[in-house]
């Protein structure tokens, strides 16, 4: 009996969207649409009207706390959960009632969900087989796949002997082999040590880029969203609060939710007061007044400053030049950490502690109750609304 060789038909077009000189994929139409979104288990809602547009080759997270329906956001867009309301467009089409095995998405599962009976290679050629391509044909993509995962000569091998970061790849393998228009990634790392999981971070970017294939990753962990995504979309009880550039959301985010989980975060309550000086004046509730931008909007209610944003003198060293019309703040050293490459000061400031990270090696570094001038210039307030 001969079997019929179905080859996997060729959706990426990666290289007409691929700048010539950089070979980076360049952003462009949309691949992924969701549209108002809703979904509620025994009467309590975890998704409100969800709405999100995915470019083609783009790299988006979905980043949250447990709780916040970015898991079930990214189920009901492979097809294993059912939206109550709202639709999921893919290149054009509803797919929303559409099968899962029928929508042609790629899943890495936080726990790879790898066949441990089967060899590497059989693992990888699951999805080819069940598309109906001929067994030779599956073996010679599935080895393609391998090697562009780094793990070619590994296809005899059984999954219980490999390790945790090679069963990985094996699962992003088995997931671009049939060549998806869009990946999903469920906390893809999570299961990695810090080493690994900072090498896995970079190979996926690399395979992304290789392949042009959409990915959409789902992860709690800030770092990973940072490194991997071109986009980050946060998510909390349920909603989109902010879609935007990696360094976007972390330098100018939407609310205090947003703020405080993207990292460590100076949060200053205070009301906009009049120009000043090219800029405004914001009145801090602590009893002094900071420099903001002129756009800064009347309805702001806190400013946030990041700590690596802060400028630290000793009293009375401080150049002029640095605070130039920008109030300074007095304060004294609280506490003084060593954490490698950074000093994480805690600065108390007539009541506000605030946080101050420097890097190490530098000037002598302050202790406990050092006398201390702090610096903010404009450009590092973020307006923020509670």
């Amino acid at each position: 009996m001969t079997t019929t060789d179905h080859r996997i038909p060729k959706h990426n077009n990666a290289a007409a969207k691929r700048s010539p000189k950089s070979g980076a994929a360049v952003l462009s139409d949309t691949e992924l649409q969701l549209k108002n979104l809703n979904k509620s288990y025994g009467g309590s809602q975890v998704v409100y009207d969800v709405s999100l547009d995915v470019a083609s080759n783009e790299l988006i997270t979905l980043l949250g706390p447990s709780g916040s329906g970015k898991t079930t956001t990214m189920m009901m867009i492979a097809g294993f959960v059912t939206p109550d309301s709202g639709d999921i467009v893919m290149d054009g089409e509803s797919i929303t009632v559409v099968p899962p095995y029928q929508r042609n998405i790629g899943v890495v599962f936080q726990n790879y969900a790898l066949f441990p009976h089967m060899s590497v290679s059989a693992n990888v050629e699951f999805p080819l087989r069940q598309r109906g391509v001929s067994r030779a044909a599956a073996r010679s993509r599935a080895e393609e796949f391998l090697e562009l995962v780094g793990l070619a000569g590994y296809g005899s091998r059984r999954i219980p002997q490999l390790s945790g970061g090679q069963q990985q790849r094996v699962a992003l393998a088995r997931a671009l082999v049939f060549d998806p228009p869009l990946l999903i990634m469920d906390e893809p790392l999570s299961a990695l040590d810090k080493r690994l999981r900072e090498q896995m971070q970079e190979e996926i970017k690399r395979i992304q880029q290789a392949v042009g294939v959409t990915v959409l990753c789902v992860t709690h962990d800030q770092t990973e969203a940072f490194v991997l995504s071109d986009r980050i979309a946060v998510m909390n009880e349920g909603r989109i609060l902010q879609v935007g550039h990696p360094r976007e959301v972390y330098e100018r985010p939407a609310d205090s939710f947003v703020a405080e989980f993207l990292g460590e975060s100076n949060l200053i309550r205070g009301r906009v007061g009049p120009e000043h000086q090219g800029g405004r004046v914001f009145h801090t509730i602590y009893g002094f007044d900071l420099c903001v931008e002129r756009d800064t909007p009347e309805s702001a209610t806190a400013i946030l400053v990041r700590p690596e944003r802060a400028e630290l003198h000793r009293a009375g060293e401080q150049p002029e030049q640095v605070f130039a019309a920008t109030p300074t703040i007095h304060g004294s050293i609280l506490t003084a950490s060593f954490v490698g490459s950074s000093m994480v000061y805690r600065v108390d400031c007539d009541g506000l502690e605030f946080t101050v990270r420097q890097p190490a090696g530098g000037s002598t570094p302050f202790t406990p109750g050092d006398a201390v001038v702090l610096g903010i210039h404009a450009s590092a307030c973020a307006p923020i609304q509670f």
